[in-house]
């Protein structure tokens, strides 16, 4: 059964800086790509980074580039997305996701919200 389980969400103020992290299991987590793809509040999904199977390349919205920072421990089959610099505008659900040859998976996500 394949499994992502996201954790590490909160609460911070602009300016603050958070890792959340993704556990997969169930596939071999080091042969897929990985996404990070957010929800705010009332609006649509929004791709936020990608890296690929080894950790080598790795892909940013312009929303975060230069902010955030995705990775990824192969021997712990477990992503990472590093949020520096918060903004309140990345106040959100965060999912890890990714697709296999069966189909897509999606996480239930962890709650990131910015605030004074």
């Amino acid at each position: 059964q394949v499994l992502l389980v996201e954790s590490g969400g909160g609460l911070l103020q602009p300016g603050g800086s958070l890792r959340v992290s993704c556990a997969a299991s169930g596939f071999t987590f080091n042969n897929y790509f990985m996404n990070w793809v957010r929800q705010a509040p009332g609006k649509g999904l929004e791709w936020v980074a990608g890296i690929s199977s080894g950790g080598a390349t790795t892909n940013y919205a312009d929303s975060v580039k230069g902010r955030f920072i995705i990775s990824r421990d192969n021997d712990n089959d477990t992503l990472y997305l590093q949020m520096n610099s918060l903004k309140p505008e990345d106040t959100a659900l965060y999912y890890c996701v990714t697709t296999l040859r069966i189909g897509a998976y999606w996480g239930k996500g962890t709650l990131v919200t910015v605030s004074t």
